[in-house]
Formats: C-alpha cells, structure tokens, sequence
C-alpha cells in the first residue's frame, strides 16, 4: 500500500544520500555484456567517484582498460572470473581486487550469477610514488581489529595503508547495540553500501533506518554517526578517499 502513495527511505540531499535496496533501475554500460548494471553513486549527484553494482550470469562478461582511472571490485555473491594481465583469477562470494590505471580487464560470469560492487575513481599520483599494482584477495584472509573508539566495532581494511594508495575500502562490523561515542565530521568522501544487519545512520541533522541493501553517499564535512539495531551484526563495505592534499 506504501507503494501506491510513492513513499520511500531515498532521499537526495545536498551533502548526502541514502538510496534504498531495490529502487535501483538497471541501465547499459560500455563493455558489459548481457549484464545487468546498477549505477548507485556517480558524478552526477555531487561525488567524485562511481560506485556500480554489476550482475553477471553464464553469459555476461565485463571488458575494457581501465585507463586513467582505478577499480576496487569487491564480490558480494555467487562465482566467477577476473582476467588481469593475461593473468585469470577465481572470483568468489567475499572476494576483492583492486585494478589500477592502464589495466586490460575481462570480467566472466557463470551459472552462479556472480555480483560485483566496483568502485571506480581517477588515480591521483603522488610526486615520489609508484603506482600500485593490481591486489587479490578474500575478505576472510583480512585480519578485524576493533576500532579506535568501540570495541564492539570491528574494521578490516582490504588495501595497504601507503601513500601511493588515494583510496581505502574497509568492511565495517558492528556488533547488535554498538554505536561510536560521538558524531564525526570527516575530510573524506565516502560511498557504502550495506551487506547485512539494520540500523539507525544520522547524516548531517537527519536521521534514517537503514537496513542490507542500502547505499550512502557521504560528502566530506557531513556529520556522520551510526548505530547498529537488532540481535544479528551489521556490516557495511565503505569507500573513502586518502592521502592526498584536499587542495
């Protein structure tokens, strides 16, 4: 009956947005193939990177070069493949990869649909830095360490913390009740989507239920506070911007 009078949790604001799980319309994109592509963060609400979730069945395929810019990929469910450097991968629930600038890339799916979450950013270079070379790994060979202000809250960071790196994707665990002691306003932009669990997510003066499937965009200097409901964890997989001069 909501649906009838156009009620929904998205909201749209200037400095921030929540999207809620299946409002989502799918739309082709070059290089993918038989896909279906989901577009959830772009420039065109203010970020300064795309956060895209792709679907892949037996037919589908992903291809195309990175160029200029840099890919996270991270699997949220089922299995497939990842061709880097004439190089092919296994891709699997709770994978990841990380594709830096100037990479020939080939994305296959398979009868499990495999689902991706990319994000996608311009490589900043660093005067004195090399550039990264591509990473694979599994979210369960990263070690969780609590966070600095909770230790109810867990944190596994799935790439280097080194300068030549201009972003950071870290998966975020909260236990059932836990919330950080204070509202932060943060330099960083940030883009998170939801994996599992519920909770309440202030953002700037507003406060929202968010639950699995949702998405954020954070804009830098938006206050920000989270707190994790129900009896089950809540984790999150959140992208931020670092190491660079905000000038």
């Amino acid at each position: 009956m909501t649906d009838l009078f156009g009620a929904t949790r998205s909201v749209l604001r200037g400095r921030y947005a929540l999207l809620a799980g299946g409002g989502f319309t799918p739309g082709n994109l070059p290089g993918w193939e038989k896909a279906t592509c989901l577009v959830q963060i772009s420039p065109a609400m203010g970020a300064g990177f795309c956060q895209l979730q792709v679907t892949l069945g037996r037919e589908a395929e992903g291809r195309g070069n990175t160029g200029a810019f840099e890919f996270f990929v991270y699997a949220l469910e089922g299995a497939g493949g990842l061709t880097v450097d004439e190089r092919k991968h296994r891709f699997e629930a709770g994978g990841f990869a990380y594709l830096p600038p100037g990479k020939d890339i080939f994305f296959q799916g398979s009868v499990t649909p495999l689902k991706l979450l990319l994000f996608q950013k311009r490589y900043v270079p660093l005067a004195g830095a090399a550039r990264p070379a591509p990473i694979f790994g599994h979210e369960r060979e990263v070690k969780a360490v609590p966070a600095a202000d909770h230790p109810d809250i867990k944190l596994q960071s799935l790439l280097p913390d080194q300068p030549a790196f201009d972003l950071a994707v870290s998966i975020v665990t909260h236990a059932p009740g836990a919330a950080p002691a204070t509202v932060t306003t943060r330099l960083n932009e940030y883009g998170v989507a939801f994996l599992k669990g519920q909770g309440i997510q202030r953002l700037d003066t507003d406060y929202h239920p968010v639950t699995a499937g949702d998405v954020l965009w954070i804009a830098p200097f938006c206050p920000q506070w989270f707190a994790a409901l129900g009896k089950t964890p809540t984790s999150y997989i959140c992208y931020q911007d670092v190491n660079r001069d905000p000038i």
